[in-house]
């Protein structure tokens, strides 16, 4: 393969990664509603939300739980103008607390596939490859802390720590999860490469 080709498949692989992340944070929303939104329905918390928004706030409510799943509290604003940080995976029952073990198994299989679409076989190839995953679950993690803003009084809002949402959930979890994704996969096809006949 020459360089030229090399550096075409590199921006192919970049941008397959980006979508790929993109991808993998709708994925784990929607999985994340589906897990929690009637629960969250059936609330008190949610109906005095909608009474003080005149809306319904599942969805952005979901939204916080899906932070919550990366360890990203949630700062809800208190009566005398103190926030309070709340984690309601860790906090509420009937939350299955396996929503921590998703954005993690979401963004290893999003790593293995930008991976194996390259057909890398060494492990600082997948690593690269699988840490493209990184731009767009970075863009709608940080999109998200305005999108899940719920509006309470005049002033305040319930949103995710957008400090952690970022750093942590943008950042943190694409770069580790998706590198070692496409290091396993770069792994495996290096193996299989290894064992067939010439």
């Amino acid at each position: 393969m020459t360089e030229t080709n090399s550096g075409r498949v590199g921006a192919l692989t970049a941008a397959g990664g980006a979508f790929l992340g993109a991808v993998a944070y709708v994925f784990g929303y929607a999985t994340t509603y589906a897990l929690t939104s009637s629960e969250i329905q059936n609330s008190g918390a949610q109906q005095l939300l909608e009474l003080f928004t005149g809306e319904s706030a599942t969805w952005k409510a979901v939204g916080w739980v899906f932070y919550n799943a990366h360890f990203v509290d949630t700062e809800i604003p208190g009566l005398f103008g103190a926030s309070r940080a709340i984690n309601f995976v860790a906090e509420v029952e009937a939350f299955p607390t396996l929503l921590y073990v998703l954005p993690p198994v979401i963004l290893l299989v999003s790593g293995v596939v930008v991976a194996r679409s390259a057909g890398v076989t060494d492990a600082m190839d997948g690593a690269k490859a699988g840490a493209s995953v990184l731009l767009g679950y970075s863009l709608l993690a940080v999109a998200g802390t305005t999108m899940f803003s719920i509006p309470v009084g005049q002033s305040a809002t319930a949103e995710p720590d957008f400090v952690a949402a970022v750093l942590v959930a943008g950042v943190v979890y694409p770069a580790v999860f998706g590198t070692l994704g496409g290091v396993a996969a770069s792994l495996v096809q290096s193996s299989r490469a290894t064992i067939s006949p010439q």
